[in-house]
Order: C-alpha cells, then structure tokens, then sequence
C-alpha cells in the first residue's frame, strides 16, 4: 500500500497545482450510444479474454491493435491466457461490433513482468500488440495514430469499456496529464475494471491520435487517477519484435513522434492500484 502511494507520489512531484486541474475535469464519463457519437471512435473495441473478463483496446493499423499486456495474465495462476480464445469487438455498441477478428498472436514489450514488485518497470512495460487473424478494412473503422508529444498538464481523452458500461465506449473528454516519470505518466483520468488498455488520447490538427495506453487505476489525494504506460521507444520496440518472431521485416506505418515529458487485480489479470 505504501509503495504504491510512494509511486504515485514520485510521479506528480514536479505538478503543484493538481487541485486546480481536476477542478477543470468538470466532463463526466459520457457514454457513447447512438451510431453519431460512436463514429469517430470505432477503431477502439473490446477485447474479450475467453470468459475471464475484457479490456479495451485501440486499432493503429488494419491488423494491429494497441493494449495492455497484464491483460493476457490469469489473475490466479499468472499464466499466459490461449490467444485462441481471445476476440477483438472493434466499435462493439449495444452488443453489436462494427467488425469481430479472432487473435493471430499477441505480442507483449519484452521488458513486462506480471509478477515483478517494481511498480514503475512494471507499468512502464505494461504495452502489447495484438495482431487479428485478419485486416480490418472498413472505411468507417479507421485505425488511429499515436504521438509521443505529452506535457505536464496537457489535456487528454479516454475513451474505454469497463465494468458496468461494457456494452458500449464512454468518454472522459476533458482530463489532465497531472504527473510523469521515464515514461509512465499519471492522469486525472476515471477509469475503472475493464478499462486497461483503454487509449489515452491527445488532440494534434485537430485528430485524436494515442499517447498513452492506461495500465492501473487509483484514488490520491481524494480524486481519481489513471496510471498510463507512453509509448516513445516502447512501441518501437514491440513492432520490431514483431518483424523479428517470424523471420520477416515489416516497416511499421506506425510512427510516433517527439516526446516533451521528461492490488487489486479485476478477474481478467488487469492490474489496478489502490492505495
């Protein structure tokens, strides 16, 4: 418990006015049910565990989608769950997906350990990629771009599925990146179980693109939090052990840019701090 506080707290030491921008976060989680207010974000779906639960996860290219890696863990064994069994539901609304792929393989950053006591590699590690069995070419699910352009007190989106609202997307519009450290970042964000792997968006020309994956969520200083994992080095690092395991080299569309920051577990395995 105190080691959680203590991580919580070495990341929002270099942010004094905390308070006045959660005062700011006055938009509630809304959720998205009609077809107008799903369209722009149906490339971010529900990813199905086999039965054991779900989290969120985002589509960055018609075969490719962005998650959480402590997703693929069972919560009482720790072992990895069978990839056949797990099911990506792009833009699922009422029950109905805009697109369903099965799982060819998922990918997880090489660095990620689900048992390690090292809360800041952990999360910092907690990305994965999962690659469908088959593209996803839709012209109204378009895959979503990422950046790496994130900065204290900036203004991001979360757009997730969770316990209680797993039917259909909800949206947080307005929250702040609140604190950061070597890459892990802490945001006023409201999340709750199911929305690990949930996009952490920010708004460049005028286009969501991904800056940040949620990994944990947590209550401090009596408000809130979401704990997310950046992706600047570590989403290279996951496309390349992609093009290595099958012996062949794929030059990702996938680019991120510049970078200006420097337990209780649900049932699926995701891993969500509570001091």
């Amino acid at each position: 418990m105190r080691r959680l506080l203590a991580l919580i707290t070495v990341l929002t030491t270099s942010l004094v006015s905390i308070s006045a921008l959660w005062a700011e976060d006055s938009a509630r989680l809304q959720a998205l049910t009609t077809l107008d207010e799903t369209k722009q974000w149906r490339g971010v779906g529900r990813v199905d565990l086999g039965g054991r639960g779900f989290c969120t996860g985002t589509l960055i290219a018609p075969d490719l989608v962005l998650t959480a890696a402590h997703c693929f863990f069972d919560k009482h064994s720790g072992a990895r769950l069978p990839e056949r069994e797990i099911e990506f539901l792009a833009g699922l609304r009422g029950g109905r997906a805009s697109a369903y792929r099965n799982v060819k393989r998922a990918i997880l950053h090489p660095d990620y350990i689900y048992s390690s006591s090292d809360d800041m590699n952990r999360v910092a590690a907690d990305l994965a990629l999962i690659e469908l069995d088959r593209p996803i070419r839709n012209f109204a699910i378009k895959p979503f771009e990422t950046t790496l352009n994130a900065r204290l007190g900036q203004q991001v989106q979360v757009v997730s599925y969770a316990m209680d609202r797993a039917e259909a997307p909800s949206i947080q519009e307005t929250c702040h990146i609140i604190g950061g450290r070597r890459g892990v970042y802490v945001t006023s964000c409201d999340v709750d179980f199911g929305a690990s792997g949930a996009p952490v968006f920010v708004f460049e020309n005028g286009r969501p693109r991904v800056m940040s994956v949620v990994s944990a969520k947590a209550e401090w200083n009596s408000g809130k939090v979401a704990i997310a994992a950046g992706l600047k080095d570590r989403l290279d690092v996951l496309m390349e052990k992609r093009s290595q395991s099958d012996g062949v080299f794929r030059r990702s569309n996938v680019k991120p840019r510049k970078l200006s920051l420097g337990s209780a577990r649900a049932e699926t395995g995701a891993l969500f701090l509570k001091p």
